[in-house]
């Protein structure tokens, strides 16, 4: 019985990841990388003794452009330990300016072998899912919910507290 259990969540927890997978929806010919330039017209006709050859193009040079702002040094912040039925949550987020680089989570629930999987399985999927969002809006994990709530809770006071 145990074992078909722990079959069914790890079966649900690799077709939630399955179906969360994101692909870019963008044919191969419109994906055109940034400052590159357009592609190239079709050959137009070579002038002849009855037409007149075009006058030159002249490309004007790139605009100037600002400097860039120096980069921010890195730093963290920690979140409240939110406590649910299962056991505490903590989140320690990693900022660049207000860019999360990383997420830790150095309290999760772990009091009980069950408690343990499930935080394991869904600890890096949260991670995943703030980094993603860069905000506290995450999807909630399902079969860690009270887990997903109280991460969620966590990191936005972290992200209220580096004001972000």
């Amino acid at each position: 019985m145990r074992r078909a259990l722990l079959v069914s969540l790890v079966t649900a927890v690799l077709v939630v990841g399955l179906l969360r997978y994101k692909t870019s929806s963008a044919p191969q010919s419109l994906r055109i990388a940034v400052g590159a330039s357009p592609p190239a017209a079709s050959a137009s006709p070579t002038p002849g003794p009855d037409t007149e050859a075009p006058p030159p193009t002249t490309v004007a040079p790139p605009a100037p452009t600002a400097a860039a702002p120096p980069a921010t040094a890195a730093h963290t912040v920690s979140g409240p330990v939110e406590t649910n039925q299962f056991g505490p949550v903590q989140v320690v987020l990693t900022l660049q300016g207000s860019k999360i680089t990383d997420v830790q989570t150095p309290e999760l629930p772990t009091d009980r072998a069950r408690s343990a999987y499930i935080s394991s399985v869904a600890g890096p999927l949260l991670r995943r899912e703030a980094l993603a969002a860069q905000s506290a809006q995450i999807d909630t994990i399902s079969g860690a919910t009270y887990t997903s709530y109280s991460f969620a809770q966590s990191l936005q006071a972290a992200l209220t507290k580096a004001g972000v």
